[in-house]
């Protein structure tokens, strides 16, 4: 029985479907026995057990260790040391809100909402980033000062990947850690997306650009990260959209609900769910909506919704490789 059959077995034992997991070869060897593997962790050691409890038993693997959601071995929040913590180190924004889902989305243009000082020259700026190469467009967002997050930040936060890409992969902005190293997606949510790309073929930094909607890191007043405002996001996006013209990719897949609200035009009030299961046109390219990698991290039942969603990317990116 090969590896992808046995991880179908235990995935289908834990009523889950597709999760990203390390394939190293004692996980193999477990999971060719899910009941002994659930017997085991249910009398691990109190730390290996996460504080959720979802309807149904899940399992996820993190660094080779498998940790059981399920009712009957939750624990309250107070038992888990750290989990809010670590929890409200993640950024607010790829969480859904409690609003119903719209059934027909209002047009939002965040171009619209460009302040005064950056609309008196946005012709001009617009008309000069148009015409930029790589080194010029680098450059530029360097030294960029069109809304008030260049105030705060350590580094701007251009993106990363090969710039002939088929597949760019499309997130908020910088948090905390990527401010500081002047890399998109770096530390936990990070991981978890280079994960995700190489369950579809695919390797950071080869056929694959990862970029933000803004370059640098939006903060509260508290110091915590934050989702930029429409202003911001304005003041930033034909930086983006001069990115996209360069690589000319194939799909682009928006990580989250700010990138996909930014790049569709749509009200704030729209869920990233009701986006979900459809190929969008953003300037001609098809543009597949997903959750945000740190969103998964706080809710990795997600992660089948999100291997579906990236398989109907797949199917808009074929095409093209045949």
């Amino acid at each position: 029985m090969n590896t992808s059959t046995r991880r179908a077995i235990f995935l289908d034992e834990c009523g889950v479907g597709p999760l990203w997991v390390r394939r190293h070869a004692e996980i193999v060897q477990l999971v060719t026995q899910p009941e002994v593997l659930i017997a085991e962790i249910a009398n691990a050691p109190v730390g290996t057990i996460v504080a959720l409890a979802p309807a149904i038993l899940k399992a996820e693997f993190v660094d080779n260790v498998a940790i059981i959601l399920t009712p009957a071995l939750a624990l309250p929040a107070a038992q888990a040391p750290g989990a809010q913590a670590e929890a409200d180190d993640l950024m607010s924004a790829w969480e859904e809100t409690s609003l119903p889902i719209s059934t027909a989305p209002t047009t939002f243009d965040p171009l619209q909402q460009i302040p005064q000082n950056i609309a008196t020259d946005s012709d001009t700026v617009l008309a000069d980033i148009a015409g930029m190469d790589w080194r010029q467009l680098k450059a530029a967002v360097s030294e960029c000062t069109r809304c008030g997050l260049c105030h705060g930040r350590a580094h701007t936060v251009f993106g990363v990947g090969d710039e002939r890409a088929k597949w760019l992969f499309i997130g908020e902005g910088p948090g905390q850690s990527e401010d500081q190293v002047g890399e998109p997606f770096v530390g936990p949510a990070g991981k978890l997306l280079d994960n995700m790309l190489l369950a579809i073929g695919v390797k950071r930094g080869e056929n694959a650009y990862i970029a933000n909607i803004v370059k640098c890191r939006p903060t509260n007043d508290e110091g915590h990260d934050r989702s930029p405002s429409a202003e911001e996001i304005a003041a930033c996006l034909p930086h983006l959209q001069r990115q996209i013209a360069l690589i000319e990719p194939t799909v682009l897949v928006a990580l989250g609900k700010t990138a996909a609200l930014a790049l569709l035009a749509l009200d704030p009030s729209t869920l990233v769910a009701s986006l979900r299961g459809t190929i969008h046109r953003y300037a001609g390219l098809p543009l597949v909506v997903t959750y945000h990698p740190a969103y998964l991290l706080r809710k990795p039942a997600d992660k089948a919704k999100v291997w579906s969603d990236l398989c109907l990317a797949t199917t808009c990116h074929a095409p093209v490789l045949e």
